[in-house]
């Protein structure tokens, strides 16, 4: 390195450094949110500039000779070499969805630092190599899906158990992700609107960038952003106007247009749609979460809350139950480590890629802007007044429905804030009132309109953020609805393909409409049911969302340790096994205490038990108002818990067959056969970062391409 890089390397470390230390050692006083800043974006820049560029170059032994699947294979439909600038954005919008945003809102009950810790530190060593380490091997096996990898690597039994979970644990989430987006779209005509428009905006972007002029992407970018802008100032007319009834959908309705958008998301070829759509939301989601940051540095808002509250201790949280660990770290989970972004990575991305060394950017990369997107999230939620965090996200059975009974629950948990302290914050955002509004995703809002108004507008504009920011969380969560859909089809194809090979073909037209529909019609029951039945539907299986999540993360980080020791890399199988072990110890913890827990607010058999013995007493308890209620509660939590059991014991069976083909092959004297595809020479030039090296341009002026 050179000695101006060194000196500015070490004071990117400095001021890391500096903001770790005052998040950790301050007592008794309120901590500013820079400090927050610091501390996150320090550690990034050391970690992308260093551990990801040692990961892609001594551990994947990264290749740009290699041609990829989406040069060797392309077709147009799946497989499309695309720019790396929108396919980062692609895969950014795909992997972002609920879980950076509301669950460092709900982490924020135990103090700013735990959920800080995992967000920054969990993505650094476990999200991002995950994302980008099954991106690599799925790109070296033609974009092949986690289970269908894990069926060819592992083995028979190991890759059963991976496949069967791996599909039932995407379609919980599928349609928990749409139930999220469904109740932010409800009643609200300027949502609706502006996110209606990106659709033929990203058709628009799709033909341009494609027939009308190729390759100009910043051109393309420039006339979309501009489309993005026009349609979200004008959704706020179309509220005011005549037209507002049109765009006014009941939940139900925005459920069938929802189902209807994802199968026809999944089905159009990658470039028409998906992929200029997912990388015009990009814009949004990053502007938001960029000007955020800058909002704390102009305002420089403390956190109102502390380091670690009593409930990281006592377990008796009234947002969650259950301790700091395990359950921050499954609380807290797309914005450190998420199962979720393991599909992403081996569905539709490694089918894009132009260059094997971009995996950097576009898997370790994107990871960390979604990282830092939580930090955002938390940062949001610990400005605000611990009164009123509570008073919104504590269920109405622990503070009831007005705000005279939500000031005194609260008061009676350590917090301060009167009636009129709630009703003033309710009016200021024009919403009725606060109380209750659990989630996260309303309190993320009104922590965002307080960012906001701080230094645009005043508190003049403090309802118009905060609207604002609800439709910017729907438009952040819908963007995984369409991808994931998409990769369920793919996964549904490689597994069918081993019992009917035709249909394993991706892009084969019958195999992909009737694998789309049969996806499709999966999670959008779940979501229809669960929209028209509060205790129904996915209602039923929601509380399975985070411990699922994670448990996928453990199957994605077994195929990677299983593929780094097959492939005679065994001194480096740690960047994957540590993380893998972490994983392991917290999701199988959660799911036992989930299981077996005596604490009915943590359990879910105890849960059963509760209501299952007033409901023979003929007593009602809340939330049921009703005895039929009550029995719908003895079997979601029955259900939830053999589930919960179910995906720990298929879990552990993948591992413990993968530990099988770990001694196999470190015992072996040549390294085993794996299922990568053979290498072919490249043809395409692109960069591999989002900046053009100066040897890049020089080759690419050469061969008169452009990057």
């Amino acid at each position: 390195m050179k000695l101006r890089s060194v000196i500015i390397w070490t004071l990117v470390a400095v001021v890391g450094a500096v903001g770790w230390a005052v998040l950790a050692l301050s007592r008794g006083e309120n901590v500013n949110a820079v400090w927050l800043l610091c501390a996150a974006l320090g550690s990034y820049a050391i970690a992308y500039r260093f551990y990801a560029r040692f990961i892609v170059r001594k551990v994947l032994r990264a290749d740009d000779r290699r041609a990829t699947p989406a040069e060797r294979l392309n077709n147009g439909i799946d497989y499309h070499p695309t720019d790396r600038r929108i396919l980062f954005g692609h895969h950014f919008a795909a992997i972002a969805g609920a879980g950076p945003l509301v669950g460092p809102v709900l982490a924020a009950q135990m103090g700013y630092l735990p959920g800080t810790i995992w967000i920054i530190a969990g993505v650094i060593f476990a999200g991002a190599v995950q994302d980008m380490v099954i991106l690599f091997f799925s790109m070296r096996r033609n974009g092949r899906s986690l289970g269908q990898m894990a069926r060819e690597e592992i083995g028979p039994v190991g890759g059963a158990a991976a496949l069967v979970a791996v599909f039932a644990i995407m379609i919980i989430l599928l349609a928990v992700l749409a139930l999220v987006v469904v109740n932010a779209l409800a009643q609200s005509p300027w949502g609706v609107f502006s996110i209606a428009m990106t659709i033929p905006i990203a058709l628009f972007m799709g033909f341009y960038l494609r027939v009308i002029r190729p390759g100009k992407v910043v051109e393309t970018s420039v006339i979309g952003v501009g489309l993005l802008i026009l349609a979200i100032v004008a959704g706020g007319w179309v509220q005011e106007s005549s037209w507002a009834p049109i765009f006014t959908l009941s939940p139900s309705a925005l459920a069938l247009w929802l189902i209807a958008y994802g199968f026809v998301a999944a089905v159009l070829p990658v470039w028409m749609l998906l992929a200029p759509r997912d990388y015009l939301s990009t814009f949004m989601k990053i502007g938001t979460i960029v000007l955020i940051a800058i909002g704390i540095a102009v305002t420089l808002p403390p956190l109102q809350t502390t380091a670690f509250t009593d409930f990281a201790f006592s377990g008796k949280g009234p947002v969650f139950a259950g301790s700091l660990f395990p359950f921050v770290f499954i609380i807290i989970a797309c914005g450190a480590l998420s199962g979720f972004h393991s599909l992403i990575s081996s569905g539709t991305t490694p089918k894009m890629i132009q260059k094997e060394t971009q995996v950097r950017m576009i898997g370790y990369g994107s990871m960390l802007m979604e990282s830092f997107v939580a930090v955002m999230a938390i940062t949001a939620a610990c400005v605000l007044s611990p009164g009123l965090y509570f008073a919104m996200n504590s269920p109405a059975g622990v503070v009831g429905t007005t705000v005279q009974t939500a000031a005194e629950a609260v008061t009676n948990m350590g917090f301060v804030i009167t009636p009129e302290q709630l009703q003033a914050a309710a009016a200021a955002v024009q919403e009725q009132t606060l109380v209750a509004r659990t989630g996260g995703a309303p309190t993320l809002a009104v922590g965002i309109s307080q960012i906001f108004s701080g230094f645009l507008g005043g508190a003049g504009l403090q309802a118009f953020w905060y609207h604002f920011a609800i439709m910017f969380e729907a438009l952040f969560i819908l963007t995984t609805v369409d991808a994931g859909t998409r990769v369920g089809r793919f996964m549904l194809q490689d597994t069918l393909g081993n019992v009917w090979k035709p249909i394993g073909r991706v892009s084969w037209w019958p195999g992909l409409v009737a694998a789309s529909a049969i996806v499709v019609a999966a999670w959008g029951y779940f979501l229809y049911q669960g929209v028209n039945d509060p205790l129904g539907g996915i209602n039923q299986l929601f509380p399975l969302f985070g411990i699922a999540n994670q448990l996928l993360a453990a199957v994605a980080l077994t195929v990677a340790t299983t593929l780094l020791i097959k492939s005679g890399r065994l001194k480096w199988a740690w960047v994957t096994a540590v993380p893998l072990a972490w994983d392991v110890a917290v999701t199988l913890t959660a799911s036992y205490q989930k299981v077996f827990s005596p604490d009915p607010g943590l359990g879910f058999f105890a849960q059963r038990d509760r209501y299952q013995a007033a409901l023979d007493q003929g007593q009602l308890l809340a939330p049921a108002k009703s005895m039929d209620a009550m029995r719908q509660i003895v079997i979601n939590s029955t259900v939830d818990g053999i589930l919960a059991a179910l995906f720990a014991v298929m879990i552990i069976i993948v591992i413990l067959d993968a530990a099988r083909i770990w001694v196999k092959a470190i015992r072996a004297r040549e390294p085993l056969p794996t299922t990568e595809a053979p290498f072919e020479e490249s043809k395409l030039l692109a960069p591999s970062g989002l900046i053009a090296t100066r040897e890049e341009k020089e080759m690419m002026a050469k061969a008169g391409s452009s990057g």
